[in-house]
């Protein structure tokens, strides 16, 4: 196998609580991740020259991507691929980008992971699940995630298999603990603001926020549910879902963006989203849906207001798609 296309898909977080600062400057999390049928593709084919490494990046509209490509973290990934495995063959990666950067989305994990799994086929080293998820733990606490499932076409050893796992799980941990849940069918939109929310800015806020004493907020404010009582509540109407988002209450100073996240969550309801949420540390929001033409109606509110909008779905299956060999 010299060459392979696969699907990145994108992720929200349905329900996401940020714990302390560690002494390791991370931040202990529990969420729920949900991926969408919405995402990156990237085109890798092995080269004859060794250790070389091109990104070709091609971003489409709405997806704001400006990196020289060391910095680019498929080609990242790649490194530490190589490092880890002694792999020296030359790569080409065609990164064809869709999904906002600074939007909360996991774009940019996503392609890692896909990255370290496309590598393992093209290299046939035959990586286990635990070592490919090491790999994807040094990229970003997000990555390990997208390696929840086997590839398809690739199922039982050196992969771990998780019957009955699709593409949803609760997150703990930095990132690293990952429990697979049963992901249910429903249609969403996510809504990007027009601007990006670094990540470690977002963590600053909210641990300045929390230094002046504040805690909650009043629009998705915490809740003290515990994590078997989340973990039940997602199989149920998403109308009643008790979840919410800690960055959201923090994220109110600075550039305004509270107002613009106030702004497009109460018109995802308004619309008829049964649930409306920021994913991750922002900036993109959602709304989750009972049927698409609720959706659609909701898209083209969101459309007159000057907002991106994508119109997608859950997906119920493994986050890593092999498109073409």
């Amino acid at each position: 196998m010299a060459r392979i296309r696969v699907a990145a898909p994108c992720k929200i977080n349905l329900h996401l609580s940020v714990g302390e600062r560690r002494a390791d400057g991370y931040h202990n999390l529990e969420s729920i991740f949900q991926t969408l049928d919405f995402g990156d593709s990237l085109d890798f084919e092995i080269l004859e020259e060794k250790g070389r490494c091109d990104i070709l990046t091609h971003t489409l509209p709405g997806a704001v991507f400006q990196l020289p490509p060391e910095e680019n973290i498929v080609f990242k990934a790649v490194s530490v691929f190589r490092r880890y495995t002694g792999f020296d063959r030359g790569v080409r990666v065609l990164l064809e980008k869709r999904v906002p950067a600074g939007g909360g989305l996991g774009g940019g994990s996503s392609d890692a992971a896909a990255a370290l799994a496309a590598l393992d086929l093209l290299a046939g080293t035959c990586l286990s699940l635990a070592e490919l998820r090491d790999m994807a733990l040094s990229l970003g606490s997000d990555v390990p995630f997208f390696l929840a499932d086997p590839p398809s076409g690739r199922g039982g050893e050196p992969w771990v298999s998780q019957a009955g796992s699709g593409g949803a799980a609760w997150v703990s941990g930095r990132g690293e603990r990952i429990v697979p849940l049963e992901s249910p069918p429903w249609p969403a939109l996510l809504v990007s603001p027009g601007f990006s929310s670094p990540t470690g800015e977002a963590f600053r806020r909210l641990d300045l926020w929390r230094a002046g004493g504040n805690r909650g907020g009043d629009f998705n404010g915490g809740g003290t549910l515990n994590p078997a009582e989340l973990i039940e509540a997602f199989s149920g109407d998403p109308a009643a879902w008790p979840y919410w988002n800690d960055f959201l209450p923090a994220l109110g100073g600075g550039n305004g963006d509270f107002s613009v996240y106030r702004r497009i969550l109460s018109t995802l309801r308004g619309g008829g989203a049964a649930f409306a949420g920021l994913s991750g540390a922002g900036s993109a929001c959602f709304g989750v849906f009972k049927d698409k033409g609720g959706v659609e109606r909701a898209a083209k509110l969101l459309l007159n207001e000057g907002f991106l909008v994508y119109v997608t779905f859950f997906l119920a299956r493994s986050p890593f798609r092999v498109l073409n060999c």
